[in-house]
């Protein structure tokens, strides 16, 4: 209390007087303390209802909320009220507040709206929705709200992916697939709604602004095979054994070819957002993506003694079949696919 923190100061009282009712202390701190108090908050009403904020009642609503609660505290235990004996509630000035609190926000936001910029219908939006929470169902709040929402909405019409090869329509249909689902559930920014093209369409749009995608170029199954050849010998091997069938030691040798095959897939996407209005780029962005699909295995001439059992194991190994071309193209779209996803939600998250 005597930092001036009356608030706490009550609260602290009063906790203790419920754990204990015949603290003297806290029993001569409680009227002093919430006296302070409720001057304080009072002195406070006052100010803001003479000031010029736009918001002003939105300060007197808080310093009647916490006179209130303080209130309620006290009213919760017995051995307060012997000392501060029926404490008043500004319910109904509270109530008046609110809703002048809400008329101001409303008109905040006809002013943000007639203003007719994406930017301005954005903050008008949150002002009508501050205005329902504070004033429920005042005037036509609603219904600006609404229009405030679709005057601050982008519309992004997405085109599809134009791939001039059948032999890859299945894997390029699954990247286009994934890219529509992405689209579809994006809702990190609710002032941003993709459409297809198709559903642009279908329900009229006018796109505010138009994304499209395109390879560059891609590449699918470039083949290269490695022969890597080594001379083994090892030393102190039995190669055979004595009359007497002792153990004779000698050198074995061997010829290891080791075959390395790599068969590498990349692409480049192109992603180009254009304002539909303008005809002026907003934004482009290049995104490669790589897969290296490998293959080893080895051959050897000469004494298998020569061989560790890692090298041994190689030689047993066949050369296997590789990845079908539609499926070397899914895989180096993958890394494509969380470059773009990235970076569309980057740049329309806050927008």
């Amino acid at each position: 209390m005597e930092k001036g923190d009356y608030d706490a100061s009550v609260s602290k009282a009063v906790s203790r007087l419920q754990s204990s009712p015949k603290n003297s202390e806290a029993l001569g701190v409680l009227p002093a303390a919430f006296n302070f108090a409720l001057q304080d908050h009072l002195t406070k009403i006052d100010e803001a209802k003479a000031s010029i904020d736009v918001y002003k009642w939105e300060a007197v609503m808080y310093n009647y909320q916490k006179i209130n609660q303080l209130v309620d505290e006290i009213n919760s235990c017995p051995a307060c009220l012997t000392v501060v004996p029926k404490p008043i509630k500004y319910i109904d000035e509270l109530a008046e507040s609110r809703l002048n609190s809400g008329i101001a926000r409303y008109n905040s936001g006809l002013i943000f709206l007639n203003q007719n910029t994406r930017v301005s219908a954005k903050k008008a939006y949150y002002e009508f929705e501050k205005s329902q929470n504070l004033a429920p169902n005042y005037k036509d709040a609603v219904a600006k709200m609404d229009d405030a929402y679709w005057a601050a909405v982008t519309r992004i019409v997405v085109q599809p992916i134009m791939i001039n090869s059948s032999y890859y329509k299945l894997s390029g249909d699954y990247f286009q697939q994934q890219i529509d689902n992405f689209i579809g559930n994006y809702s990190r920014n609710k002032f941003v709604i993709f459409y297809s093209e198709q559903q642009a369409t279908k329900q009229k749009i006018v796109p505010d602004q138009v994304l499209s995608l395109n390879f560059d170029d891609f590449v699918v199954g470039q083949t290269y095979v490695k022969e890597r050849v080594e001379r083994l010998k090892r030393d102190s091997v039995i190669i055979g054994e004595t009359r007497e069938r002792k153990p004779v030691y000698g050198t074995v040798k061997a010829n290891l070819s080791v075959f390395e095959k790599n068969i590498s897939s990349s692409g480049l996407l192109d992603l180009t957002i254009t304002d539909w209005q303008s005809k002026k780029v907003v934004r482009k962005q290049k995104f490669p993506g790589t897969y290296i699909w490998k293959d080893s295995w080895a051959s050897y001439k000469g004494d298998d003694r020569a061989l560790s059992n890692q090298q041994l194991a190689m030689t047993r190994r066949k050369e296997t079949i590789p990845p079908p071309p539609d499926v070397l193209f899914l895989e180096f779209t993958k890394p494509i696919y969380n470059q773009l996803v990235d970076d569309i939600s980057y740049y329309y998250n806050n927008y």
